[in-house]
């Protein structure tokens, strides 16, 4: 046997007995805690390219964030480049608009609360179980937990779900997860909103820098009427790519000289 393949199978088995030594539940619970921990101390600041589908419209985007929010540089909407003035023109309008400012910043945090409290609700909300194994990855299947009452509209929407994921086994972290609704959700009876059964998202995580995760893929296909996130539709497919690190300490004001530097339009 070479030296190689000794390696290889020596890694194997490596990962074999650390997925058995823990139960599935424990495994999404390490999971939750990792990406948790990851989230309050990961202070990086991103330049990327996002693509963005809804139904009635289609956006491809360069995104700059900051502490401050986000500034994106629209290169297309609906299949139309934008020309470099009109890009310059909805950049300076958002520089001198607090207020949509604020806005912007308030939905971030939003939708950033509300995924980490549904990443909470992962070893509690779900029945898991191990649907698979390699040397680097964990496949794991869950389904509602029966015994679980859930405390949020939105909690009550996640947790109706079954679906699968992928995880990461040496960083703990999710590499992908769908799901779907098993059942039709109402609130109120139905007047205050409803999902209908069969809803699905799904989502993707790559590494774009030592033990820095980005979201890479998130994708909503609920029919219904009942908002989950301020900034997410129930109906979007959001892809993001070409990820390039910049100061953490970067401003509004530099983020837009850097991202109006990148105004050619770019090809997933």
């Amino acid at each position: 046997m070479t030296r190689q393949k000794a390696c290889l199978l020596w890694m194997g088995l490596c990962a074999f007995s650390v997925a058995h030594a823990q139960s599935p539940q424990q495994i999404i619970q390490q999971v939750v805690t990792a990406q948790h921990d990851a989230d309050e101390n990961d202070h990086s600041q991103w330049l990327y390219l996002e693509k963005i589908r809804k139904p009635k419209e289609q956006v491809l985007q360069r995104v700059a964030s900051t502490q401050q929010g986000e500034i994106q540089l629209v290169l297309e909407r609906n299949g139309e480049k934008l020309s470099v003035s009109q890009q310059s023109d909805l950049i300076r309008d958002f520089l001198h608009d607090p207020r949509a400012q604020k806005k912007q910043v308030s939905e971030i945090n939003h939708d950033i609360k509300q995924l980490d409290d549904l990443l909470q609700l992962l070893p509690h909300g779900f029945v898991w179980t191990q649907t698979g194994a390699t040397a680097t990855t964990t496949s794991l299947h869950f389904e509602p937990n029966p015994h679980f009452h859930p405390p949020t509209r939105e909690a009550r929407v996640f947790s109706s779900m079954e679906g699968d994921a992928i995880i990461d086994n040496q960083q703990h972290r999710i590499r992908s997860m769908s799901g779907h609704l098993m059942h039709e959700v109402r609130f109120g009876g139905g007047i205050l909103g409803k999902l209908k059964e069969g809803g699905s998202f799904s989502l993707q995580q790559e590494q774009v820098g030592p033990s820095l995760w980005q979201l890479t893929a998130f994708d909503v296909h609920l029919e219904g009427d009942a908002l989950l996130f301020k900034s997410i539709s129930l109906l979007q497919d959001d892809e993001r790519s070409d990820f390039r690190p910049e100061p953490s300490t970067i401003t509004l004001d530099q983020a837009a000289t850097e991202v109006m530097s990148q105004t050619e339009t770019a090809q997933f």
